[in-house]
């Protein structure tokens, strides 16, 4: 793979690179990641018993909102008017993880990619604040980009 880092000028300086001649187009990206815990940690989570709150509830609303503020976190992203930003979580039958699904969707003249995987980020991280009083063990894993869409195929 040889291609031209777009985040560096001719001197290796890092710069925000220059979108301004592209041309909006809708996009979408999604991201998933997941936080190991243990199952009396998740019970706990389901019976809505963990002393700070709604866990889930707390980690959607926090996800979206650090999907909307990505470029304040990230030094070189653009900021974006998202205009869809959704966070869901699963419960495997093995009760010892949720894994974390976020999508984001813009019509802009770069991508969202930052945006979801930011959004996956800050829910897992939410998740463990709320919980690391009843399981230090957690871990949070498996951060990554699932897709991203570019066009009218949304």
């Amino acid at each position: 793979m040889n291609k031209k880092l777009s985040h560096l000028d001719e001197s290796g300086n890092a710069q925000m690179v220059d979108v301004s001649a592209k041309p909006p187009v809708p996009r979408q990206a999604e991201a998933r990641g997941c936080i190991r815990l243990q199952p009396q940690t998740l019970a706990l989570i389901q019976s809505n018993q963990i002393a700070k709150g709604n866990v889930l509830a707390t980690a959607l609303v926090a996800g979206i909102m650090a999907a909307k503020r990505t470029s304040e976190l990230i030094p070189l992203c653009h900021l974006l008017p998202i205009s869809h930003c959704e966070v869901r979580f699963e419960i495997p039958a093995t009760s010892d993880r949720i894994n974390i699904f976020a999508t984001a969707r813009i019509t802009a003249q770069t991508g969202v990619e930052m945006e979801a995987l930011t959004a996956v980020s800050v829910a897992a991280l939410t998740i463990y604040d709320m919980c690391k009083a009843v399981d230090s063990g957690m871990e949070i894993m498996e951060i990554r980009l699932a897709s991203k869409t570019k066009g009218t195929l949304l």
